[in-house]
């Protein structure tokens, strides 16, 4: 692999995303790869962006959260692309936060209805 560019193929190779994938998101304007004929490379700039997507999305922000985000960066700079990121980050952390509390709470309930079938087991005669 180029430490300057990297191929479409090696770009899904290093990230191991799908093919339809880097299309897609080139498609939604996430990426911007040079294009030679109908080859695509993708620079530093792109490779930062598709970490900064992967990870977004490992921590649930929609593609659109991350498109807007970066494009902030674009349009208005550093400091408010920081602004809105802390916004996104306060908002995606309380949900996450509410999401934990509900699994919590799930596998309470899972746990107290297992106990109560195996005490309910424990009754029945052996067969």
């Amino acid at each position: 692999m180029s430490d300057t560019r990297l191929s479409f193929k090696e770009m899904c190779a290093k990230f191991d995303v799908t093919p339809r994938t880097l299309r897609y998101y080139e498609y939604i304007e996430l990426l911007q790869p040079e294009k030679e004929g109908r080859a695509r490379f993708y620079g530093p700039r792109e490779v930062a962006r598709m970490t900064l997507i992967l990870r977004g999305r490992r921590f649930g922000f929609s593609l659109e959260e991350i498109r807007q985000w970066l494009l902030i960066y674009r349009q208005k700079g550093t400091r408010p692309q920081l602004e809105a990121w802390l916004k996104l980050a306060d908002r995606q952390l309380e949900a996450l936060a509410a999401q934990v509390e509900e699994m919590q709470a799930s596998i309470a309930d899972l746990r107290a209805l297992r106990e109560t079938a195996e005490a309910e087991l424990g009754k029945l005669p052996e067969e």
